[in-house]
């Protein structure tokens, strides 16, 4: 298994919670029916999988994690949101412990773009999907992001993050390849989409600079720049770029997404 670039840090785990399936899957929510039973591999703090949920209830939904503490993050967020149906397992995509056509739906979201073998991930994506089911995966590339007013830190952090991904043996310019990949393992009828996130309002600048200014110092991106032999100065560039951007009246920040929808 790859090394988790972002890790679980309190600040990666806040940002990753305040994700829907309105803003992180409204590719597949059309496609969604009530009663369909639904995996959602790499689940984190489980807010896109609740969703998920609501949006085929009575069905089936169960999200997997690797890594057992954001589970139990997920876990309370179902109590708080009065859901006892939703189940959160341990569980590896490189390994799926579920038989052959399980699911009708195996969703991804931000998870290929961390993983050594991306086409073995969906091939077990695709063996525990039902025939006539889907396979579901968005992720960010990172070479597409793109912002306003340039800052020197950001430009800094982006290349070292990028740097770290690939260290990590992962592919941190996923979205482009999603389709190829799918295609690769033997998703035939792969068709491609994009999305974005956009923050341009000062709620959502204030709220995007202070989560990368947070993680640029203190979570595992932060470690592993440290190791990869960035100094603290180093961060330090790198959060002030971030609060520099997030002060700008015309700050502008576009994630771009590849998806693919996969018909089994």
């Amino acid at each position: 298994m790859t090394r988790y670039t972002h890790g679980h840090h309190a600040s990666v785990v806040a940002a990753h919670a305040r994700r829907t399936a309105a803003d992180s899957a409204a590719y597949l929510l059309p496609h969604l029916a009530p009663g369909a039973s639904v995996l959602d591999v790499g689940c984190g703090p489980g807010s896109v999988t609740l969703d998920l949920a609501a949006a085929v209830a009575p069905g089936v939904v169960v999200g997997i994690e690797p890594g057992g503490e954001v589970l139990r993050v997920a876990r309370d967020a179902a109590a708080e949101r009065g859901d006892a149906t939703t189940r959160f397992e341990h569980a590896d995509v490189m390994d799926l412990p579920y038989a052959a056509a399980s699911f009708d739906v195996v969703h991804a979201h931000q998870v290929l773009q961390h993983l050594a073998d991306p086409v073995g991930a969906l091939r077990q994506m695709r063996r525990v999907c039902r025939p006539g089911g889907l396979v579901a995966v968005r992720d960010a590339d990172y070479g597409a992001m793109t912002w306003w007013p340039p800052t020197e830190g950001m430009t800094a952090w982006l290349a070292t993050y990028r740097e770290l991904a690939r260290r990590n043996g992962a592919e941190p310019d996923a979205g482009r390849r999603l389709l190829s990949w799918a295609l690769e393992a033997g998703l035939d009828e792969a068709q491609g989409s994009a999305s974005t996130w956009c923050y341009a309002t000062p709620e959502a600048r204030r709220w995007w600079s202070q989560s990368w200014q947070a993680r640029a110092q203190e979570s595992a991106f932060a470690e592993q720049a440290r190791e990869a032999g960035r100094s603290e100065a180093d961060l330090e560039a790198y959060a002030a770029g971030w609060r520099e951007w997030g002060a700008a009246p015309d700050g502008w920040f576009v994630v771009v997404h590849g998806e693919v929808l996969a018909p089994v």
